[in-house]
């Protein structure tokens, strides 16, 4: 996916679990799919780089094919693209809204940071959302692969990031059971991206 998607010049990044463990450079749990953040206008060019996809809207429990989409494309912001061959799910694709080139929260438009500080890189060129804000997403649900990978990045996080996600998550939830661990931990240094990591990370960059 990098290959051809860092071909088209417009800003994406890998989200989700998969991007804690680009930053985190290792991994420790399965994903279900490969979630990818992108601005909503430049869809189209996104798609367009891609393989041969069956395109779908995705919410509430619902999927729509993309051409038949017609309004609901901008209430929704997940897209789904199946291989029609293998009918497989291959990527979700978040479209979301970046307005003068910022990353925007979803949840409260409020929120901004510039994409030089929401998207970060490994050494091979996948840009990754920033830790911090991946885990503010997963802080809402609380599923059991949220805690275990809130467990898993948190020590790895710097001041910065830890102060970041916890005055921001106050803001939404100020009961949140993440907080009092946000102001405690003590940073440990995040690992090199190393060789033995990144042969996991085949279906980021094929």
């Amino acid at each position: 996916m990098a290959g051809w998607l860092n071909h088209t010049r417009v800003a994406w990044a890998v989200a989700g679990g998969w991007a804690l463990e680009l930053f985190a450079g290792e991994t420790w749990r399965s994903h279900e799919d490969l979630e990818i953040v992108i601005d909503r206008d430049t869809f189209e060019t996104v798609r367009d780089a891609l393989p041969p996809l069956e395109w779908f809207v995705a919410g509430d429990g619902k999927l729509c094919p993309l051409e038949h989409a017609g309004a609901t494309i901008e209430q929704r912001w997940q897209t789904w693209g199946r291989d029609p061959d293998t009918r497989c799910w291959r990527i979700d694709l978040m479209r979301q809204h970046w307005p003068s080139g910022e990353w925007t929260y979803r949840r409260e438009p409020a929120i901004r940071r510039s994409l030089a500080e929401a998207i970060a890189t490994t050494q091979d060129s996948i840009p990754y959302l920033a830790p911090e804000i991946v885990l503010l997403f997963k802080a809402k649900h609380c599923r059991a692969k949220d805690e275990e990978d809130f467990t898993h990045v948190l020590p790895r996080l710097n001041d910065d990031q830890r102060g970041w996600l916890a005055d921001t998550l106050k803001q939404e939830q100020p009961a949140h059971p993440w907080l009092p661990a946000l102001r405690s931990t003590q940073t440990l240094s995040t690992p090199r991206y190393q060789s033995r990591f990144a042969h996991k990370t085949s279906n980021i960059k094929s």
